[in-house]
């Protein structure tokens, strides 16, 4: 598990909107779950039934802060202490140390060299016993996870040292430069490229599955959703499209149908 997005989290101004946004959309069926001084809002699919990912309601201080609607991904590790000190020693950032979540795990909040933000986590039940997540690869899944890094070829390695990832195929994005997709085993998770000049900071971005493009966007029109770029089709002949919801958090949408 080690190295593998495993869960997909979204931080909002407005939750009760949001699920009335995402639901529709990606047939997310919505479960809240009382925490302590919050609500958590575990999202499932069918065949999926502990979910594919999460909500929460920004708090007025993490607003304060100047943490906007973000989708955030969390990635397993074998241990999150030494995976967050080694981020730390090599450069990056603990933005929030190491501390468990009772019957879910222990998880920590980092930032990479270049200020790509990602949670890293290790599964625990309830029962001790390590934790799985399902697969992505159906709809209302994230079948695409992507770093807009400072610059890709610099913070690769970092990367790589972290998480086993290994370089898979190279797209030549002409002016944009190269974009490099990269996978875990014989599976590939995810790409990235240096960012355009106009994006103010490193992030990672998401790319949720759809039956079909064309429809997912009328969808998300419709919802009170934008779509900021596409759709048009990526080598290996997928579509995708750049979104950003009503409360202005951004991702991606990806079908192999148009």
């Amino acid at each position: 598990m080690h190295g593998t997005f495993i869960w997909h989290e979204l931080m909002t101004p407005d939750p009760a909107a949001a699920k009335a946004f995402y639901g529709p959309l990606l047939g997310w069926e919505p479960t809240d779950m009382p925490m302590e001084g919050f609500t958590y809002t575990s999202f499932a699919v069918p065949g999926f039934p502990f979910g594919v990912a999460g909500m929460m309601g920004l708090t007025e201080e993490m607003k304060g802060q100047g943490i906007p609607p973000n989708w955030t991904g969390y990635i397993a590790v074998d241990d999150v202490d030494k995976t967050a000190a080694d981020y730390q020693s090599d450069g990056g950032v603990i933005c929030r140390p190491p501390e468990d979540i009772p019957g879910v795990g222990r998880f920590a909040v980092v930032a990479d060299p270049q200020g790509a933000v990602v949670c890293i986590m290790t599964p625990m039940m309830e029962d001790r016993s390590t934790g799985t997540w399902p697969t992505p690869g159906s709809t209302g899944t994230v079948g695409w996870n992507e770093l807009m890094a400072g610059d890709w070829e610099k913070v690769w390695d970092f990367y790589a040292a972290r998480f086993g990832w290994e370089k898979d195929m190279a797209v030549d994005m002409d002016a944009m430069g190269i974009y490099q997709t990269f996978k875990l085993g014989d599976r590939g998770i995810g790409g990235m490229m240096t960012k355009r000049p106009e994006m103010p900071m490193p992030y990672w971005g998401f790319y949720f599955i759809v039956p079909a493009i064309d429809s997912a966007i009328e969808k998300v029109k419709s919802l009170g959703g934008q779509i900021l770029m596409g759709p048009h089709q990526v080598p290996g002949g997928s579509w995708i499209a750049a979104c950003q919801d009503p409360q202005g958090a951004y991702f991606n949408l990806t079908s192999a149908t148009k």
